[in-house]
Formats: C-alpha cells, structure tokens, sequence
C-alpha cells in the first residue's frame, strides 16, 4: 500500500480534520497519501479543505487532498474510513435532548454515550452509519472504518450486528488522556507510566496503573492516587474549570480502580451523583450539569475562530495530537506494530461480558491488521456496573435492528440515572415527548411513539 487512501466522512469538523489528518501526514510513511474529505456541508468543507491542503504543502506537498460531496464516490477503493459526523447537530437536536428530560426534572451532563441523550442520539446515528457500511461494501469492502462517532458503544455494537464483514474500530482519547491527567496530579512524566485497561466505552477501568521506576522495576501507583485524593491533593484542576473531577476518585474510593472517561460522563452513567433531593451532592463533587449544550457553543465558536485563522495563516504549527487514527494507518500500511484501545465487538475478549457487545480493550495493530488482546479476571464489582450500561445499549440496538419501538422505551426505563430519577409513567411520556421532537432525525419506525405513549 504504497499510497493509501483516507477518507474523512464528516470532514466538514475542521479542527477534528484538521488534527487527524495532521497526524496522518506527519508521518513520514504517510506523507504521500491521498487525503479525501467528504460532507455535506459545502463551507464547512471548503475549509477543511483550504486547511488539510495547507498542512500538506507545508509538509512538502507529496499528498493529494480531493473533496466530495458523494458519499460513495468519496469511498471508492479507499483504505481507510474516518467517521466523525454529528447527526441532527447542536441544534436541534442535542437541544431537544437536554430541553425534554429538563421538564420532567431529569438532569444531564453530556447526554452523548448513555442515558436518554445517548438513547436518542444512536437512534439518529446508527442508520447513517449502516448507509455507509452499505457505501464501503460495494466499493471499499477491504477498507477499515476508524469511527468516532458517539454514543460509541451502541454504534460499534450495530455496525457489528447488522454488518459483520466491516472491518471497523471504534475510536475514543478517554483511556490515553486520563493516564495523563492522572500522571499530571501524581507530578509523574506520563512517559513513565504504564497501564492495562478494559471494559466498554466510557467505562472500561485501568485493572494497573504502574510507574517505572529507576533500575526498570515498576510500582503501583493505587495507594499514591488514593493518598493524594484522601490529602485534597488531588484531582488537580483540569482542562475544564466547570469539573473538578472528584466523581472518578470518590469511585476509586468506592471500587478500588479508576474509571477511564471523565467525571461530568461518569456522573450521568450510574444513580448515585445526579439527584434531585440530594443538591449537595452537585457542589460537593462540581458535577456541570447541562456541560454539552455549554460546550457545544464554545467549540462551535472555537472551530469558526480556529478555521479562520488557519485559512489565513502563513505558517502551521504542525505537532501530533492524542488520538490512535494516524498510528493504526501507519501500523497497517508499514507493518510497524503498534497498540490502541479500541472498541470492538466482544468474541471472548472480555469473557466475562455478553458476547456481541462492544467491548474496549488493547488491540495489537500491524500489517494484518487489527487484533484485539483478550482480558480476563476483571473485578466483578465493575463488571456489574458495566452491566448495568450494557442493558441499555443492548435494548438501543435491538430496537434499531427489529424496528421495535417499545425497546426504546425499555431501554430508557433501564438506564441507571433515568430510573433512579423518574417514576415509569415520567419515563414512558418524556420517551414519547422526546421522539415526537425528534421527528424524521429518527428512523421510520421510531416516529410514531403513539404505541407506547398512551
């Protein structure tokens, strides 16, 4: 594969594009790839355009940058597929999720993974992605989907259900970038730190957590991180001054392991932080409720102010990000081995979970191509919590694969945090409410929520 082919579905992100893309190219195997970016928005795609075009010409200029507006066409022989689109975007539908629990007291953080928001967001997502399965099978069946498109779990789950032979990894910074928070609060260079994880998305946990020490010995760093937290030492603050991640140690406190995604996620994924007769519980542990709709605004000025300036700049300030896309591409197209977190469908690499779920796990990535690591003896008390985030998926799905409206309100009336907010008959109306509002961002089948809603 001496000039591989990358295709960005949703390229009209122009900073996401931008980052991966800018990943891609700074690799010397890579530098004459053939860059093509696919969306539906025409300015947007433009200048994502004028960027990754920028990037490869300050790189030398051996990579094609192409643009469409044609799915298929835009997927014609590629190798490589990054998904990174937003169905029904910020407006209206991430309002319309938040605004409808909102009336019925039901409080979100990010509503993009679980919950409610989740629920609705992979009824809207999942068909578009089984569209572009449909696309790669005619006319790039070898290609790998690098998807990172939320809520990852029920998405990487009905991609595998309903298309088995797509070769697909579900992509997510969460497990790479809490290990450098976590060195950051221990003062520890992150260079020195090794871990293993494993669970599903957004809740998979470090099962070792170890610093290198000088004569090539390794530590474990559970008791410093406990300490540290026990001391007020830790967290220290973050990126996001509305969240000072204290949910995630309180669980370490209460489970003996750390969770891997934040604590404004982690809040809404179980029953225990979010309530409304315990408002305490909101100032002790700075959860930031209704986070998403906050961020979604800033990141929307951001990319207008950031693609702005980048159409215009003279030079780039070219450095790699965190994310695993340009790593796999390298690993496949060089054989140079490499390993990535990746969720993908559970075949025994976490037997003690449901087989056919998604799973995040290491995978050992070369010119063969993706191979995920098998995880055995993981604590019970995650696995149960684990489970309990399972459920929801599994109805999500299953709803999507047999058209069965009443799985979605089943789905819901499962969800940890729902269910310990909201009485049956709350749940079976705001369900309801929330797919009229929806209307044709949904499937077919889903907008009609009379069946259920009487």
């Amino acid at each position: 594969m001496a000039r591989p082919v990358i295709t960005f579905i949703g390229a009209g992100s122009a900073v996401f594009t931008r980052n991966i893309a800018g990943d891609i190219l700074l690799r010397p195997a890579l530098a004459s790839a053939e860059i093509r970016l696919m969306d539906i928005d025409p300015k947007r795609l433009a200048e994502s355009e004028i960027i990754v075009g920028k990037m490869a010409e300050v790189l030398g200029g051996k990579a094609t940058v192409r643009t469409f507006d044609n799915q298929r066409a835009a997927l014609d022989g590629a190798d490589f597929v990054v998904v990174s689109f937003q169905i029904g975007g910020y407006r209206p539908s991430t309002v319309i999720d938040f605004e409808v629990p909102a009336k019925f007291g039901l409080r979100q953080t990010i509503a993009d993974t679980l919950g409610i928001g989740g629920i609705m967001r992979g009824l809207r997502t999942v068909p578009h992605l089984w569209s572009l399965c449909e696309d790669m099978l005619a006319v790039a069946p070898d290609a790998i989907m690098l998807n990172y498109v939320n809520p990852m779990a029920i998405n990487t789950w009905a991609i595998a259900a309903k298309y088995p032979a797509i070769r697909q990894v579900g992509l997510c910074h969460s497990v790479q970038g809490t290990a450098e928070e976590l060195a950051r609060d221990l003062d520890i260079p992150v260079g020195n730190i090794r871990y293993k994880a494993a669970g599903i998305n957004h809740m998979a946990f470090y099962l070792k957590f170890e610093e290198r020490m000088a004569d090539g010995s390794y530590r474990d760093l559970y008791p410093d991180l406990l300490a540290a937290y026990a001391s007020g030492k830790a967290p220290k603050p973050g990126w996001n001054p509305r969240c000072p991640n204290r949910v995630r140690y309180e669980m370490l406190t209460r489970l003996g392991y750390f969770v891997t995604e934040s604590s404004e996620h982690f809040a809404e994924y179980t029953p225990w932080f979010i309530k409304r007769d315990r408002p305490d519980l909101i100032e002790r542990f700075g959860i930031p409720l209704d986070e998403y709709p906050k961020r979604c605004v800033e990141q929307i000025d951001r990319w207008q102010r950031d693609a702005e300036r980048l159409k215009t700049a003279e030079t780039l300030d070219l450095k790699s990000s965190r994310e695993y896309a340009s790593s796999i591409v390298n690993s496949v197209v060089t054989g140079e081995p490499s390993v990535i977190y990746g969720n993908i469908r559970n075949q025994g690499y976490i037997p003690q979970l449901p087989t056919g779920c998604a799973v995040e796990v290491p995978v050992l990535v070369d010119s063969n191509g993706l191979q995920p690591t098998v995880v055995t003896g993981i604590p019970p008390q995650l696995i149960a919590l684990m489970r309990s985030n399972i459920n929801v998926q599994e109805l999500t799905v299953q709803a999507l694969l047999t058209e069965n409206v009443e799985h979605i309100y089943h789905a819901a009336m499962m969800d940890p945090h729902t269910a310990a907010e909201l009485a049956l008959d709350q749940i079976w109306e705001m369900t309801g409410e929330l797919l009229a509002a929806h209307g044709d961002w949904l499937p077919e089948f889903a907008r009609l929520p009379q069946a259920m809603a009487s």
